[in-house]
Parts: C-alpha cells; structure tokens; sequence
C-alpha cells in the first residue's frame, strides 16, 4: 500500500502534518499582528539590516529587496541579504525583527559558526538526495530490489540531516537578533518582545519541517520492513 490508501501512513504523517499547519497559521498571525505595529524608531527593516552590519564591522554584504511574501533569506554565496518588500520598506516590529535574523546569519557567515557552515556543506548532496530519494525507493519496491531501497533511504536520511542541522542555525541567528536589536537600542523592551514573538513562530516551522522530515523517514524504514 502506498501514502494515501495506506493507513499506516495518516497514522504516522498525519499528526506531523498538523504540526506544520499549525505553525504556519502561528507565523502569519504573528507576522500580521506585528507588521501593524509601527516601531518607535521609526527604521524600515532594510535600514536596520544595514545599521546592523556597520556596527559588526562587515561592509561586502548588500541589502536588496526581493519580491513575495515572508521570502526573507541571506545568501552566503552571493553575499546578499535579500528581504521581502514587506520587511525591506517596512518600518514595523515584525520588519526589524526579520531583517535583525537575516543579520544574524550574516554574523555566523562571518564568524564561521559551525552549524551553518555543515549546513551549508551538506545542501548539494541534500538537494541531489531529495530529487532520487523516492523515485529509487518506489523502484526499489516495485522490483523488489533491497539495494534501491535501502539507497533511497539514504539520500532521504540527507534531508532529514539538513533539517536537524537547520535548527540551530535558526534558532542562533534569532537569538543574535533579538541581543542586537535589544542591545543596540532598537528596539523598546515592548517591541522587542513582539519582534521575539515573530521570530518563535517563525522557528516552529522549522521545527515541524523536521518533525515531518523524521516521520517520513520513519515511514519510508516501516514500508521497506513490511515488504520483506
């Protein structure tokens, strides 16, 4: 039996996919609330993202705005911080907030913090993985060959990996953001409260993209036992 006529399947995805929907739905409230709340300093996030990296000494990394909705991310390669139209223009909570994160991934760009740098090691072999994970798994079974099996696991045991390593990058460089925005006098104690507020929300999604990401996995292991 395969995902959806399999009941095994809702039984063990079913509760992850909640998770995730859950999250989402507490990253928009959050996001739409404190995107109303206009901050006292009265910076557009692209201006704080730029405040930010002056003071930490960096000045090769751009600032650019990119089109979507929550679509905020740094890009090492290229070494740009692009954030959404929202968040670059934007001079609400929820807009310092997100750019003070993208930030704060430029610090551990920076100052070579660990995590990111496995993560960033592992993203070609992740991306490779995820596209023949399944089609070699489900060839696998269908000729009932162990060795595709087994090999499509493997490269889908790489997504997993990328998403437990995601998760001290994101919650290390929403840390970094609050100290900064706190500690540089950006943000009002209140402010900062609702830019944290943004930020946890933001990292459940991150959590539940694991949860899923173990599930599936966890699935993937039971399916090739039963075929045995």
């Amino acid at each position: 039996m395969f995902f959806g006529i399999d009941p095994l399947y809702w039984l063990m995805i079913g509760p992850a996919l909640l998770l995730a929907l859950w999250a989402q739905g507490k990253v928009s409230s959050a996001y739409e609330r404190y995107s109303r709340v206009r901050a006292a300093n009265g910076l557009t996030g692209a201006q704080v993202a730029e405040s930010l990296l002056r003071s930490a000494g960096i000045h090769d990394v751009r600032i650019e705005p990119i089109r979507g909705h929550l679509t905020d991310h740094y890009d090492p390669r290229r070494k740009v911080v692009r954030l959404s139209e929202g968040v670059y223009y934007g001079s609400s909570v929820a807009a310092q907030g997100i750019a003070a994160h993208e930030v704060g991934h430029v610090l551990q760009h920076a100052t070579g913090y660990v995590w990111l740098g496995l993560r960033n090691a592992i993203i070609p072999a992740t991306q490779f993985g995820s596209q023949l994970a399944f089609p070699l798994f489900f060839l696998g079974l269908i000729l009932s060959l162990r060795p595709l099996i087994d090999l499509g696991i493997l490269l889908f045991s790489l997504a997993v990996i990328f998403q437990v390593v995601t998760l001290p990058v994101e919650f290390n460089a929403s840390a970094r953001a609050l100290a900064s925005l706190a500690g540089g006098g950006y943000l009002q104690p209140a402010e900062v409260r609702g830019a944290r507020s943004v930020l946890q929300a933001a990292a459940l999604t991150y959590v539940a993209a694991m949860v899923m990401a173990v599930m599936q996995l966890l699935y993937l292991l039971s399916l090739r036992d039963r075929r045995e």
